[in-house]
């Protein structure tokens, strides 16, 4: 009887605690309740009728100042807070390093409007105007690559360099991947879990999974516990669409700035991935062909890949990707 009874206190006590610390994972889809490494400003945007804010950190120079200045643009399942160890890098070796959250993403608002490449590089353009900043590089992660290189094609007078580490959009995903509308995706968007976020993370962006990871799934699976959450698959499933029908590797040739590719040859990442058969998952979004491929569309650009890396070059193996950015800087 007592051990009856032990059983069933330790099984309360268990369901207790996983109930708390659900709540406590539970997060604003504005990200209220995530630290993030520097202090967050915003810039107002007037935009379809709407008052919505870019949330950026505008980091100055650790040490003596070099005068340049590195924009960091996230991938579309990440936000400012996975920049740190880039920002700290670059802080200390001189660089002014602004770091926005694109709208839609982050700490950023979550408005409801057409999404489009052309339209978020203008709004960076207009951080960059309002800070002052004449001239910048900009490294682009992701989905940061596509809006990166349509940065760079759009204000190539505005653009130092362009660094692109595995960015999406280096083929035309609406080439090969079934056509879903907005709306399936948003549904697609509202059955996100803990667990299919590490699943796909596990299967897509990393080669070895490490316990350090679990913090990046905790900020995108939080969300889903918000009462918010259906506004903010909403947006993802706007963005989804954003990125399958605006591609830009028609356009690589027609960069000016210079360019470097850093390259996780492992990365299998493909934007509708669970859409496709094994048979087409093998032969699209393979990155040590991919990288290769697109340095030789863009002029003069030069390429460094990285053996045993996926998608996040930046996060799998920090001092090699920090060595190979500074220098490339």
């Amino acid at each position: 009887m007592m051990k009856k009874f032990l059983l069933v206190i330790t099984i309360s006590l268990f369901l207790f605690t996983h109930a708390k610390a659900q709540k406590v994972d539970t997060l604003s889809i504005t990200l209220e309740n995530v630290k993030y490494p520097y202090p967050i400003k915003y810039l107002p945007i007037h935009t379809e009728g709407q008052d919505i804010k870019m949330a950026y950190m505008d980091v100055a120079p650790a040490r003596t100042a070099n005068g340049r200045t590195v924009m960091l643009f996230h991938g579309k399942n990440f936000g400012g807070y996975y920049w740190t160890e880039v920002i700290r890098a670059l802080s200390n070796n001189g660089f002014r390093v602004i770091v926005p959250d694109q709208i839609g993403f982050g700490k950023s608002s979550k408005p409801f409007i057409h999404y489009s490449f052309h339209q978020l590089a203008s709004w960076n353009k207009k951080l960059l105007d309002t800070l002052g900043i004449q001239k910048t590089s900009i490294l682009g992660h992701s989905m940061g690559g596509m809006l990166a290189t349509r940065f760079a094609l759009m204000y190539p007078d505005k653009t130092e360099k362009l660094l692109l580490e595995n960015p999406i959009g280096l083929e035309d995903y609406k080439t090969f991947v079934p056509y879903v509308s907005t709306e399936q995706q948003y549904q697609t968007e509202l059955k996100t879990t803990a667990e299919s976020v590490r699943k796909y993370y596990q299967s897509s962006y990393f080669t070895l999974w490490k316990p350090e990871y679990e913090s990046l799934v905790n900020v995108a699976a939080g969300v889903t516990f918000s009462a918010d959450y259906p506004t903010w698959a909403k947006v993802a499933a706007m963005t989804f669409t954003m990125i399958y029908e605006q591609p830009v590797c028609y356009e690589f040739n027609n960069i000016k700035v210079p360019t470097v590719l850093f390259i996780g040859k492992e990365d299998k990442t493909i934007v509708g991935k669970g859409l496709l058969t094994p048979d087409q998952q093998a032969i699209h979004g393979q990155y040590r062909f991919l990288g290769k491929e697109t340095a030789a569309k863009i002029p003069n650009a030069k390429i460094i890949e990285f053996d045993a890396c996926g998608h996040i070059p930046h996060v799998e193996i920090q001092t090699e990707f920090l060595v190979a950015l500074t220098g490339s800087l």
